[in-house]
């Protein structure tokens, strides 16, 4: 957020953070479609969903009652729920309940700043990646193309639930349960509705406010468009750093997880995926995160390195050892790598080395591994 202030004016960098902060939690504020009323009959869809099928509301004729919840992968409250989902699903699976969740976020409405405490954007192909990985047991739907269905439901934040009855009227619209903390609430709010719903009663609560990240309509695609161009202003650096100043940052007394990529101006496959790790900076540079360039040129190519570091904007700390002595790079930073460029160290605070890996690395593997170290929620 600094950088963002010394390059815009701060009225506009105040507004740009209310809007796009990197947690942006958001309570109802008026600016999507109105939310479906209690009463009203559910909106027919024609959906892909994660397992290749087209989902519609016939697809769940049989069900005694339709749960649909708008979710999506970027969202650390919507990742704080997903257990809580699967459990839902389970446990009222026998009862003749179906339980559907749907995407309503247009993926190019989500900026890297956005995503902080995910691994994945929102597109369809990370969408399917993330069910994988989390086996969901319930259908998961993309309408992030179009946003036409979820414009109908007029979700507010994920994740936002909507339960409807036999004959498909919504009889609930809102939260799963008031406490986001995993562990700390069993969705108790969406199970009481559910529970009067199959006894044929009225829902206690039929309507609560919801609590997440605000829905990523077409139209607020615009801060991920102008992103780029404030991320391409900001300064780039490049220090010279010694074996003394070297074994500080390996120590790292700090709060924050420590990736470190060494890399050369005449390796190939560093130049090839350092991109990678400057967008890794700009999701999760916010959180207790820190990510250093050490580049093994030798000292008088310095202004080389550094004109490489520009045009790749790679505007995190990055430092030149300051020797020829390629061997003592190698044995200082850490005695497992054999040499080979690039490599990449993950450091927790206190010095503990948690990955190393020699040669390119699988960026969807790293930001994983990154995330699961600082945290997917609040």
């Amino acid at each position: 957020m600094q950088s963002l202030i010394r390059f815009v004016p701060l009225k506009i960098a105040l507004l740009v953070w209310l809007l796009v902060a990197v947690t942006d939690h958001s309570f109802a504020d008026g600016d999507g479609p109105p939310t479906l009323e209690i009463g009203a009959s559910a909106p027919d869809f024609n959906l892909p969903g994660v397992d290749g099928k087209l989902y519609t509301l016939k697809s769940f004729a049989t069900a005694k009652v339709l749960v649909i919840v708008f979710t999506c992968n970027h969202c650390p409250t919507a990742q704080a729920y997903e257990d809580r989902l699967k459990a839902l699903t389970a446990d009222y699976k026998g009862k003749g309940v179906a339980v559907v969740a749907i995407s309503p976020n247009y993926p190019a409405a989500v900026s890297l700043d956005e995503m902080g405490y995910t691994d994945m954007g929102d597109s369809f192909a990370e969408m399917k990646l993330r069910s994988k990985d989390k086996k969901y047991n319930f259908p998961y739907l993309f309408d992030g193309e179009t946003e036409k269905i979820s414009r109908q439901y007029g979700p507010v934040a994920t994740p936002h639930a909507f339960v409807f009855d036999a004959q498909r009227k919504l009889r609930y619209t809102g939260r799963l349960d008031g406490s986001e903390k995993p562990g700390s609430a069993n969705a108790e709010d969406i199970r009481a509705a559910l529970d009067a719903v199959l006894a044929g009663k009225p829902v206690a609560v039929a309507k609560t406010k919801t609590f997440g990240c605000s829905i990523k309509w077409m139209e607020k695609s615009d801060w991920a468009k102008k992103a780029p161009s404030i991320w391409a202003k900001e300064p780039v650096d490049l220090s010279l750093i010694g074996e003394d100043s070297l074994k500080a940052l390996l120590a790292n007394k700090t709060d924050k997880v420590r990736l470190i990529n060494v890399w050369a101006t005449w390796c190939g496959p560093c130049i090839t995926e350092l991109p990678e790790f400057v967008n890794m900076n700009r999701m999760y540079r916010n959180r207790e995160f820190e990510f250093i360039t050490l580049s093994a040129d030798v000292p008088d190519k310095k202004d080389k390195a550094l004109a490489t570091l520009k045009r790749l904007q790679a505007s995190s700390k990055n430092y030149l050892f300051n020797s020829t002595d390629k061997y003592k790079l190698i044995e200082t930073l850490d005695p497992q790598w054999q040499g080979a460029l690039p490599y990449t160290l993950l450091i927790e605070p206190g010095g503990k080395v948690v990955y190393r890996h020699q040669g390119s690395i699988d960026p969807a593997e790293m930001k994983r591994k990154i995330v699961e170290k600082i945290g997917r929620y609040y």
